[in-house]
């Protein structure tokens, strides 16, 4: 019998977050084994008079793949999938691999081309831009271990996240986006942090549910040049299967000048990939009440209340610094005191404080005003 969370799940991705409409083409990519949530969507999708089509793989056969590719195939297969993406209206990912480190042994060089010939066009360009689309983890028991629950627990937990009311989180944001959009300085205070940029007319944009499921962020971006100062990170990340810990930043002009973690070497390489990849594509403020603590997973992490992310790379076409890269990685900050605390500033005006916004105009995007 199927799981009437899964159902839900599925009507709540194909009715509100892409929207599907009569006559629309919709790709769901399913990475990873989980079918019946799959064949739900399917089923949603067909409700509503749209048309599905699926591609399914997993990240060992990824690896397989990036293990033997060369410039020449990753253009091939850049042009051979493109052609798809572009008759498509929707796209709904599904990622549900049983190993976040399957790709940590595929040659840097390998990734860096997998990233700029075939993601960036793809994803950041074709998929990002010209789409409605949704990207989503699904509950396994890798993810349970990373989360350091039970399978059963951490299913409870999923549902939980995915299934929240996205309607009411995203009337809640429009303070804080109206506040982004008529804002000059942003002051960042942590351990280990002392941060200033600009978010002056670069725009802001809500997140609720519309483009990730988990959600729950408003973002931006810095004025390009105007980042100055140090950022220390306190959540684990991975990027193409390789962990960090402890990533400092120290920032001039924009630049990311100096850049320390547990591995210097391979986090200093991915800074280097291009130009954009040292300056700041997106800055963000995570808020949802049900994501508390970090699991090296991205779309989870960035949400956890109280949190921040700061992200060098490519910035977003809805709020656009200019910055251009094949890389966009987002690290995490969190502010809740048991994480070492911290505040945010906004033209000199706390904003928030341990987590917890403090000007009555934000307030219900606090966790109580959030379940």
């Amino acid at each position: 019998m199927r799981d009437v969370r899964m159902e839900k799940l599925a009507q709540n991705l194909v009715g509100y977050s892409v929207d599907v409409q009569p006559g629309e083409n919709v790709l769901i990519e399913m990475i990873g084994t989980e079918r019946d949530l799959l064949k739900c969507i399917i089923e949603e999708v067909a409700k509503r008079g749209g048309h599905p089509f699926v591609e399914l793989t997993d990240r060992t056969v990824l690896r397989a793949m990036l293990m033997n590719t060369n410039e020449e195939h990753l253009k091939t297969w850049m042009e051979y999938d493109l052609a798809r993406m572009q008759k498509m209206d929707c796209y709904i990912g599904i990622r549900a691999g049983e190993n976040v480190n399957d790709l940590s042994d595929v040659p840097e060089n390998n990734l860096k081309l997998y990233n700029s010939i075939y993601s960036h066009p793809i994803h950041s360009e074709e998929r990002v831009k010209r789409t409605k689309w949704v990207v989503l983890r699904y509950p396994n028991a890798a993810m349970a271990q990373l989360a350091n629950t039970s399978t059963e627990a951490f299913e409870d937990f999923y549902f939980n996240v995915c299934n929240l009311d996205y309607a009411k989180m995203d009337r809640a944001q429009d303070a804080l986006q109206a506040l982004m959009l008529k804002t000059d300085k942003v002051r960042i205070v942590s351990p280990g942090t002392d941060l200033t940029f600009s978010i002056k007319d670069i725009g802001a944009e809500k997140c609720s549910g519309q483009k990730n499921i988990p959600d729950g962020e408003v973002y931006t971006a810095p004025v390009r040049d105007s980042v100055n100062g140090t950022l220390q990170y306190n959540t684990p990340t991975v990027y193409n299967g390789i962990s960090f810990e402890n990533v400092f930043f120290r920032f001039e002009n924009g630049k990311i000048v100096e850049a320390k973690s547990n591995d210097t070497a391979k986090l200093n390489s991915i800074l280097d990939t291009d130009e954009g990849s040292r300056y700041i594509g997106e800055f963000a403020i995570g808020f949802n009440p049900y994501i508390l603590t970090p699991m090296k997973d991205i779309l989870f992490d960035e949400k956890i209340a109280g949190s921040l992310h700061f992200t060098p790379g490519q910035a977003y076409d809805v709020a656009d610094n200019g910055n251009r890269s094949a890389v966009h990685w987002d690290l995490v900050l969190i502010q809740r005191p048991e994480y070492g605390g911290g505040e945010i500033y906004f033209d000199d005006v706390l904003i928030r404080k341990d987590g917890i916004f403090v000007i009555p105009e934000l307030e219900p995007l606090n966790p109580e005003n959030l379940k």
